[in-house]
């Protein structure tokens, strides 16, 4: 089909995603970059566990669509083979495996294949590997995703890879051999990681969808697994699957290698989930042994059931006894011997890390408030796990100051005390107690020589009672019980006029009000002004009017008027011969 330009397998539409943060949480890797409030996957970073697109609460985390490709694949290529990865038996709940064959053959499928004969495959040669020499650690290579961890972030583990092709390439290569090289293959499973595997390997696999893809699909075609009419007769190619359905579970591969294994001195482990496997790894060169050990490592926690692209969200041990229940183990037909060679390279990519001194990460530490150890909370708002981790994240322009909470907060506590201090009017908040949660200083200066002297004691007055401070504490009782507003009124107050206005801050919960003292010069001089400015404009727009119903021009009056408005300017209050 020639060679494409992929999209990466995951990718974000920015517009819908803002200063939310929750993949960079999610990600074991930490492989997302933060730019003006928009997380993006960093694609060499990435390893396709799904976790972002998992979590993304507003959908901004997108898996690529391939599925017109597919359908452009079955128009070009005379036969095109389904791969159906196992779990597909705990993700159509209660559907016959004859119903989902004569679904996908409406579709346009040639004919379905499980996953799990190259599963079989895989366990095969695996369990005649383990048979030579002893003491050695082999990790399992099914799972694309955990590969490619390994060889980007656990590079010293990399030649304990078997080497093996995952089972849906063995798989390939098997139905290549029985039915040609021109076939067409695509694999339908619940794993993103795949898409790249098909990328790196056109030769097997030429597209990878999701179980998502494929029931969007069915909608499209209005095919109804429940009403669909099928053939009892039909069934997989070139046979059933046996022992290798179990491989989407935990410890299932382990079962279909120990079964072609007669006699053993090999001790096996599994481990599922990315950050499990990276505990699970530390330190194995330290370990000593007689025996091989063969380590099971599955990137999503409970198995393939659960892949990031599985859209049944029921519990693990339902899928689990499912899968288990569908599977013919054990099997007649095993210990089996390895039908195609398998081997494949493992081309190492290991992340290059840049090392920073103590003294660049202290300098990004204080840039963001953390002058002290005690200053670092770990709250992990920003995604990371410690503000020290967050604070590299910074060296390594993968983060922007503004997802720490703590320095936000901060920030805009130290803006909001300048504003208040800094501005003319007297500025006070309340809350629903009728406690002070804050004062500027002219406004406690309004209010009186007491509360000014209070101020003077605890700058803010916080925790202190309104109406042991003022008069008319009433007026923020009634806007904080009606939630209406008092804007643009005069009150009496220490022998001067004061306007107010008494706003909600959060409905029944916080207000907040502006005191200006009008009896003030220069204050009086700008009300002076104000007022005559409205009774000109209203002037003007009667004189305008009879104007108009005489048919006479008003541009005379309007000049004369503007002049007027001109004298009443604060400058030539003050200065009256200008």
């Amino acid at each position: 089909m020639g060679v494409m330009n992929y999209l990466n397998p995951i990718y974000t539409e920015k517009a819908n995603c803002q200063d939310c943060y929750k993949c960079v949480r999610n990600c074991p890797v930490k492989a997302i970059k933060v730019d003006a409030g928009s997380a993006t996957v960093i694609t060499e970073l990435c390893v396709l566990c799904g976790g972002c697109v998992e979590v993304c609460p507003s959908g901004a985390k997108k898996v690529r669509d391939d599925l017109g490709r597919v359908k452009q694949l079955l128009k070009l290529k005379e036969k095109v083979i389904a791969s159906l990865a196992p779990s597909f038996i705990s993700e159509f709940r209660n559907v016959k495996p004859e119903v989902i064959i004569s679904a996908l053959k409406k579709l346009g499928f040639y004919g379905i294949s499980e996953t799990a004969i190259g599963a079989q495959e895989v366990s095969a040669n695996t369990a005649e590997l383990l048979t030579k020499g002893t003491g050695k650690v082999y990790i399992s290579s099914a799972c694309p995703t955990v590969v490619e961890y390994i060889k980007k972030y656990q590079p010293d583990n990399s030649d304990k890879v078997t080497g093996f092709l995952s089972p849906v390439l063995s798989q390939c290569k098997l139905l290549k051999q029985i039915y040609g090289n021109e076939i067409g293959i695509v694999l339908i499973s619940p794993c993103i990681a795949k898409k790249k595997e098909a990328e790196n390997h056109p030769e097997l696999l030429d597209a990878a969808i999701t179980f998502e893809d494929l029931k969007r699909w069915m909608n499209e075609a209005e095919l109804d697994l429940a009403e669909i009419n099928f053939d009892e007769t039909e069934k997989f190619i070139p046979e059933q699957a046996k022992e290798g359905a179990l491989y989407p579970i935990d410890g299932g591969m382990i079962a279909g290698i120990k079964s072609n294994l007669t006699v053993t001195n090999n001790s096996f482990m599994s481990f599922s989930g990315i950050t499990n496997i990276s505990n699970a790894l530390q330190d194995l060169s330290e370990l000593k042994l007689d025996n091989n050990l063969f380590l099971e490592l599955l990137a999503c926690e409970g198995g393939c059931v659960n892949g990031p692209k599985s859209s049944n969200k029921c519990s693990t041990v339902l899928k689990r006894q499912q899968v288990i229940n569908f599977a013919e183990y054990p099997s007649t037909e095993i210990p089996r011997k390895p039908r195609i060679s398998i081997l494949d390279e493992i081309n190492i990519s290991a992340i290059e890390t840049r090392s920073y001194t103590e003294k660049q990460i202290q300098e990004v530490l204080k840039e963001i408030g953390k002058h002290e150890k005690k200053d670092e909370l770990n709250c992990a708002g920003c995604g990371y796990n410690t503000c020290r981790e967050f604070a590299i994240s910074l060296l390594d322009d993968k983060s922007e100051k503004t997802m720490c909470v703590s320095y936000m907060r901060q920030l805009a506590q130290k803006k909001a005390n300048a504003l208040m201090k800094t501005m003319p009017s007297g500025l006070v908040i309340v809350d629903d107690k009728l406690k002070i949660v804050e004062c500027n200083h002219n406004w406690a200066k309004l209010m009186g020589e007491e509360t000014e002297m209070l101020f003077d004691v605890k700058p803010g007055m916080e925790g202190a009672y309104l109406e042991r401070v003022i008069p008319f504490y009433k007026l923020f009782r009634d806007v904080l019980e009606t939630g209406n507003d008092i804007i643009g009124k005069e009150i009496n107050h220490n022998n001067s006029v004061l306007l107010f206005s008494i706003f909600t801050i959060e409905k029944y919960r916080y207000v907040g009000a502006i005191f200006r003292d009008i009896t003030e010069p220069s204050v009086r001089k700008e009300q002076i002004i104000k007022k005559a400015k409205e009774v000109i404009r209203k002037n003007l727009s009667t004189v305008q009017k009879i104007a108009y119903l005489l048919g006479e021009n008003a541009s005379e009056s309007e000049v004369i008027l503007n002049s007027i408005i001109d004298s009443f300017s604060t400058d030539k209050i003050d200065n009256p011969d200008k």
